[in-house]
């Protein structure tokens, strides 16, 4: 019988073993199972803070979900991001002109030189660029051949994402749309969407209401170079006069084609536009020009420059409020807006800066006929 006990007892005992070594071993699968969790917890967790954004070329290149600090690769770039995200920029591609010191907060004023990826006078600067701890570097304009390459290149040298979007004066609403895609804002994004799209057909229709000016655009500190019609600078010139300045090879550079006085004569403008720093302060006494119908008929103006050139150069947004200047100077009636009203507009959405009337009074001192000077 003391045996018999013993056995069940001895049985007992193994059963409660034997429970509780699967307890642990139950315990330690679990355990092991959830270490090859971990890895891909980390990839989602990477995932959600990266996406993948489709550039204009068809580049699909993976950005940081939340975009704080953006760089950009050249000028146009500048003007365009300037006005959607200031506060975003880490550098500029180009100091400012002394002209925007009035118009800009100092903060952005001072913002360090980056250089830029195309054309200037100098190039991108990696260095800075790497220490500016940018999670973008955004290109905007019309693409070059090989932006795609470029992109990927500098995008692998730097460990930074590049991202072109394509701009062109038309379609500048489609480009405001696109980079509010890129960096969260798509409601600021829209308000200057609406402002492009908007100041462009307003423009667009005066341009097909009327009979074309005859006229030349002129810059150079002698006045003996012409933007070109058909030229990719020229696009505004060309939308809204008659422009004379037809040459067998239109330059594609800000400076234009170089002609002779001889060539000015013979096309013999109705009007000229001068760039600013040209011969405008001193070409209605310079005997050379008083042959041109312009210049007899005092038909002849200086483009506004502040905080850039209002016609371009670079050909960037701030062309549309160009575009509203050009077509009041040409076509006052048809242009019943009144332009201080515009320009201060404009400069509040892509300047954020309130023009007052006294500002203004001095940037178009010499690009209105006379009498329309103060409207």
């Amino acid at each position: 019988m003391q045996m018999k006990k013993e056995t069940i007892a001895l049985k007992h005992t193994k059963c409660l073993i034997a429970l509780l070594l699967g307890l642990c071993l139950l315990l330690g699968l679990t355990a092991c199972g959830s270490q090859p969790n971990t890895p891909a917890e980390d990839e989602n967790d990477t995932a959600a803070e990266t996406r993948v954004f489709t550039d204009s070329t068809g580049r699909q290149v993976t950005v940081p979900a939340r975009i704080d600090k953006v760089a950009v690769s050249g000028p146009l770039a500048q003007i365009v991001l300037f006005a959607l995200c200031p506060d975003k920029l880490v550098g500029v591609a180009n100091e400012w002109d002394e002209s925007a010191r009035q118009f800009l907060d100092e903060n952005y004023y001072n913002l360090p030189l980056l250089g830029q990826l195309y054309g200037g006078k100098g190039e991108l600067n990696l260095e800075t660029l790497l220490a500016s701890e940018a999670q973008v570097v955004i290109d905007v304009g019309e693409a070059k051949g090989t932006v795609a390459e470029d992109m990927d290149a500098l995008q692998e040298q730097t460990g930074i994402p590049f991202v072109h979007i394509d701009a062109k004066l038309a379609s500048m609403d489609e480009t405001y749309t696109l980079l509010g895609d890129l960096l969260g804002m798509t409601d600021e994004a829209k308000t200057l969407s609406d402002y492009c799209r908007a100041a462009y057909d307003k423009v667009s229709a005066i341009a097909d209401g009327a009979e074309k000016v005859n006229l030349l655009y002129v810059t150079g500190d002698t006045g003996l170079n012409v933007i070109a019609q058909g030229s990719f600078h020229a696009e505004v010139i060309d939308m809204l006069s008659n422009n004379l300045a037809v040459v067998d090879e239109p330059s594609g550079k800000g400076s234009g084609n170089e002609v002779d006085m001889e060539q000015i004569l013979n096309w013999n403008p109705d009007v000229i536009l001068f760039a600013p720093g040209s011969i405008y302060a001193t070409v209605g006494e310079d005997a050379a020009w008083q042959g041109v119908t312009a210049i007899q008929n005092g038909a002849y103006y200086e483009v506004p420059m502040g905080p850039y050139n209002w016609m371009g150069f670079p050909p960037s947004v701030q062309r549309l409020l160009g575009m509203l200047w050009m077509a009041k100077v040409l076509y006052p009636d048809a242009a019943d807006y009144d332009l201080y009203t515009e320009a201060a507009n404009y400069f509040q959405l892509f300047y954020h800066c309130d023009l007052t009337q006294e500002q203004y009074d001095a940037l178009v001192a010499n690009s209105l006929p006379q009498l329309d000077a103060a409207a």
